[in-house]
């Protein structure tokens, strides 16, 4: 019996692993407005960054140099999975009869299972060389807080992570490594903050929010001089980190002939989305056409939805105000299967992109995404976290609108990570059980009092 072709894949040597980050700032169209402190009005100086998040990554967030060194240190840490497979999905080609080639960069073969470990290892890795000795963080489905967790145990730190209270209960399993790896895990809004006790006396079963974790985290890192905020997606040392997926992506485009005319991630605030696309971008400014499209979820969809204007990053405005696409600091998003995407804005960087008009986005409702998902379990065996999985429904309407023109396109998107601990979600999906809540569905309680 002849088994049907499933995929070709493109891997690079250990060797090839990429030495130098790549900055994007230097060659955007303009610069991201400076983010504002919040008591004075005035931009944050770098004593105020210092401060609030590890030495290092406040000099990396407002950096000019293009080509960043990778400490060996970091690097080495990184050949436990990089470099990552290019994948071309034949047999989702196959099914869609389409004549584009769709190929997915496979970030989920990290020990964590996602892309997050790039700019985890890298955090810690400065953490520990600048003397502190705590990394307090906030964590949506749990991705970024495994990943640092391990990058703090492999650099001997402590960490606090605050986990998205509709997360903490949906998905245990990834608190449990988290916990296995040795960190502290609390859902947020909690009682352990003063914030989080607020919140719990207006709203007793408040899901939380990215938001609502970033702000407990902050308050937990004002209140400790030792500890300092590590950041999984928003800032720009964080987009920085994550280049090596884009920089290893065009190594093996380059390698079969291929160049990328759409380029497609998930997005909540956007480190996977900028990771692949942003070592790009500098071709497409110079002419090449290439879409970048950013997926969201309907229900929390800033870029598609949002306005751009400045805001709080975080909801009790303890963080610094920024320029974004955003839905406002209040808003709490819907308890949706994707934790990781329920974030009220986007990176300042992805923001800017969107407002220049180099960034396309869709928005697709939970029941469309799980439909995708488990089409392309089906097709191709690797079970994508619901986030990548909006990815996938973004693709697959390329790919049809491809059909549709006879377009032999390169369609690449970033495969963030797998889903093997968002199968209760699946089992409802397979149910029959899963619906759209979207936001109109879902009466959120809002802060009073916070105004930018």
């Amino acid at each position: 019996m002849k088994i049907p072709k499933l995929m070709d894949r493109v891997d690079l040597s250990i060797d090839d692993i990429p030495t130098r980050w790549y900055n994007v700032l230097p060659d955007l169209p303009r610069l991201p407005e400076k983010y504002i402190d919040n008591s004075t009005g005035a931009p944050v100086t770098r004593e105020y960054l210092e401060r609030l998040m590890v030495r290092a990554m406040a000099g990396q967030e407002s950096s000019l140099e293009r080509w960043v060194t990778i400490p060996e240190q970091v690097r080495d840490a990184y050949r436990m999975w990089r470099p990552t497979p290019l994948i071309r999905a034949v047999a989702l080609e196959r099914e869609l009869r389409t004549p584009a080639q769709i190929w997915f960069k496979y970030e989920a073969s990290s020990p964590t299972g996602s892309h997050k470990l790039n700019s985890a290892i890298a955090q810690a890795y400065f953490a520990k060389r600048d003397g502190h000795r705590r990394l307090v963080t906030d964590t949506g489905a749990g991705q970024w807080g495994s990943a640092l967790a391990l990058a703090c145990r492999l650099m001997d730190l402590d960490l606090l992570v605050f986990m998205v209270r509709a997360s903490y209960h949906q998905k245990p399993y990834r608190r449990h490594l988290m916990e296995t790896y040795g960190a502290e895990v609390r859902p947020s809004p909690g009682g352990a903050t003063r914030f989080g006790r607020r919140l719990l006396g207006e709203s007793p079963d408040h899901p939380g929010s990215e938001a609502t974790a970033v702000s407990e985290a902050i308050e937990c890192v004002h209140d400790d001089a030792g500890s300092r905020l590590a950041v999984g997606a928003f800032t720009n040392f964080c987009l920085l980190h994550h280049s090596v997926i884009g920089l290893e992506t065009r190594r093996q485009l380059e390698s079969i002939g291929r160049s990328p005319d759409y380029l497609i991630a998930s997005v909540g605030c956007g480190s996977n989305l900028g990771g692949l696309a942003l070592p790009f971008l500098e071709d497409k400014l110079n002419g090449a056409d290439i879409t970048i499209l950013a997926a969201e979820p309907e229900a929390c969809a800033p870029l598609t939805h949002g306005e751009y204007r400045l805001d709080f990053a975080d909801s009790e405005g303890r963080a610094p105000g920024v320029h974004t696409y955003t839905l406002g600091h209040d808003f709490v998003p819907p308890p949706i299967h994707a934790g990781g995407l329920r974030y009220h804005g986007c990176a300042p960087l992805v923001g800017l992109i969107r407002r220049e008009g180099l960034l396309d986005a869709v928005a697709y409702p939970q029941t469309e995404v799980f439909k995708a998902g488990a089409e392309f379990a089906r097709l191709q065996g690797y079970l994508p976290a619901p986030e990548t999985a909006h990815a996938i429904r973004a693709v697959i309407e390329v790919a049809d609108e491809c059909k549709r023109t006879g377009r032999d396109a390169t369609i690449v998107f970033s495969y963030s990570g797998h889903g093997l601990l968002d199968l209760p979600a699946y089992g409802r999906y397979n149910a029959g059980l899963l619906r759209d809540v979207e936001a109109e569905d879902f009466v959120a309680p809002r802060l009073e009092g916070i105004a930018v």
